[in-house]
């Protein structure tokens, strides 16, 4: 047994796990992450096991009909009160082919029950690798995630400095120019063609 399973074993004891190769559900978890080539090649076991599953209950169910016909037969031979040779062999005839109808549907029950262990076995570990598979997926993402989260904190962090830059430099124009329109004086100031636009807070260069 794998450390996965010494894991993961006693937690789904008496659980019903689907089949998984039959669940929708399942196959749309690979629409968000990338199905391994391990998962892949169990998906195919299963299917192939899932196929041999369904022939054998298909053919069981054509024996239990075959059988079924051959005992209406003899029951109709009897109940006919036919004796003839004809109408003994045909009995017997009909009792061996349902003797041998009997060896295969044993045969093919057995086969069943081996496949049905086997399937189960399959799931489970198909179940685990969809698991692993998933899981490492979401790591991977929720490390992306944090990733990004910090950036977006470290963003408001200096945006908000910018912002407190732009607002100090803005008083720092318009204390400046207010200060050189005080200690020179209008006509000084329209000299060196500089002009302070109230609306925008930064002084502006205006050529004549």
């Amino acid at each position: 047994m794998s450390r996965k399973e010494e894991i993961y074993k006693p937690a789904l004891v008496g659980k019903n796990i689907p089949i998984l190769t039959l669940d929708n559900k399942w196959h749309r978890l690979f629409t968000q992450t990338e199905i391994s080539p391990e998962i892949k090649e169990k998906e195919q076991q299963l299917n192939e096991l899932l196929k041999r599953q369904g022939k054998l209950n298909h053919e069981c169910k054509k024996l239990r009909t075959i059988k079924a016909k051959l005992r209406d037969e003899i029951v109709s031979l009897m109940d006919g009160g036919n004796e003839s040779p004809a109408a003994q062999k045909k009995q017997e005839e009909n009792k061996r082919l349902i003797e041998d109808c009997n060896e295969r549907l044993e045969a093919d029950q057995d086969e069943l029950l081996d496949i049905e262990k086997e399937i189960n076995a399959v799931n489970y570990d198909l179940m685990l690798l969809s698991m692993e598979v998933c899981y490492e997926a979401i790591r991977d993402n929720t490390a992306e995630i944090e990733q990004i989260d910090k950036w977006i904190n470290q963003m408001r962090i200096d945006l908000k400095k910018n912002v407190v830059r732009k607002q100090q430099k803005e008083v720092f124009n318009q204390n400046l120019y207010t200060y050189m329109h005080d200690i020179f004086g209008p006509e000084v100031i329209e000299i060196f063609d500089m002009k302070y636009n109230p609306e925008q807070k930064t002084p502006t260069a205006e050529r004549e």
